[in-house]
């Protein structure tokens, strides 16, 4: 499919007046309070202990070579470290929203190559598909199906779809492990086939060259280093890998579910003139949901990605400031009687989740296919 933007046209003056006065109010809060809309002490300390959490358990895998039991604890504390990194620094910085320093958030973008990522492709599937194009088949590829799991009610129905419940968060467990191995190389030719990539032939040889030096330089310090400097057992550190990537990817994945694939959410389907007959502010608000904003530690973990619906109206302000940001949200939607999407603890929200997949993945009815 080539690529054709898609425009969001509402004729509603109320639905683009909501959106206008939010930014105000939000902009007028960081005003007031003489706040910074990038980071603070909170984030920076976040960042160091994350980091540290993901690169201090494999220098001690490689200094001490611990027990096989040992360093299985110490991979289970990278997979957690690493999906938070991924959530909290990796994500923020890469939306611009952790500095105003470019350089800072390049270097810190970056730390998306701790996950085996390609930061180039990254921004093209989350910062443009995704959050322009949220919930949209075709477009979104974040919610787009995977392998054998169906998250979009339009796309076809297999018959093992019906229990994609039961087997979906062993397949949530691996995705990692495929973007490690294949997934950037087969989205990059597939970005710059349909024209998201609009770099040209020239750019895109040093950009293929980079992603392919990366996952180099990765897969080197992963496995050649511990098995043939260090003389650690290859199996000792294949199951190690295995198990972290595993963790990271049950998390990454489920967390960011939990913000698009549950109950209450729409997947609007453009018209033939490639038009959503929708505000794009309002469109965020039906195809996106919260959880858990009361919880400290889920919202410190997590990196803010439980406040997604401020996340993506206000993707550029780092995910410290949601929690302040939502009520002010929260409070102008009810004012203008728009949606505002959540669900109040993580495991309302994994039910939600859970009901979702079953419903999308329910084969027709017959009658209903016959009438």
């Amino acid at each position: 499919m080539a690529f054709s933007p898609i425009r969001f046209i509402d004729k509603d003056k109320d639905k683009a007046l909501f959106f206008s006065t939010l930014r105000k109010r939000v902009d007028g809060y960081f005003k007031e309070n003489n706040i910074s809309k990038h980071y603070n002490t909170t984030m920076v300390v976040k960042t160091i202990i994350l980091i540290s959490a993901y690169l201090l358990p494999f220098i001690y895998i490689l200094a001490f070579n611990p027990s096989f039991k040992i360093a299985l604890i110490l991979w289970a504390i990278m997979g957690f470290a690493l999906s938070g990194v991924g959530m909290s620094v990796m994500h923020d910085a890469n939306h611009g929203a952790y500095s105003t320093s470019h350089k800072a958030n390049y270097w810190l973008g970056h730390s998306l190559n701790l996950l085996g990522g390609s930061v180039f492709n990254w921004k093209l599937q989350h910062n443009v598909m995704h959050h322009t194009y949220t919930n949209i088949i075709d477009y979104d590829d974040d919610i787009a199906d995977k392998l054998i799991l169906k998250f979009n009610p339009h796309t076809q129905v297999k018959w093992y779809h019906k229990l994609q419940f039961i087997y979906a968060f062993f397949f949530y467990g691996i995705l990692t492990l495929y973007w490690a191995l294949l997934k950037d190389f087969i989205q990059f030719h597939k970005y710059t086939k349909q024209g998201v990539n609009t770099s040209s032939k020239e750019e895109n040889r040093i950009i293929w060259l980079k992603i392919f030096l990366s996952k180099v330089v990765y897969w080197a310090i992963l496995f050649a280093l511990p098995v043939f400097v260090f003389h650690i057992p290859f199996i000792q550190i294949l199951w190690g890998y295995l198990l972290m990537q595993f963790i990271s990817g049950v998390v990454l994945t489920v967390v960011f579910q939990l913000a698009h694939t549950v109950e209450g959410t729409t997947h609007p389907v453009p018209n033939e003139n490639y038009t959503i007959e929708n505000n794009w502010a309002i469109h965020q608000l039906n195809t996106t949901v919260n959880f858990s904003r009361k919880n400290k530690w889920i919202s410190w973990y997590v990196g803010g990605l439980n406040f997604q619906v401020e996340h993506h109206l206000f993707p550029t302000i780092c995910h410290v400031h949601y929690p302040a940001v939502s009520e002010i949200v929260k409070e102008t939607c009810e004012e203008f009687g728009v949606p505002y999407l959540e669900n109040p603890t993580f495991m309302s929200a994994l039910k939600s989740h859970v009901k979702a997949i079953i419903s999308f993945g329910k084969l027709p009815d017959i009658n209903e296919a016959i009438g």
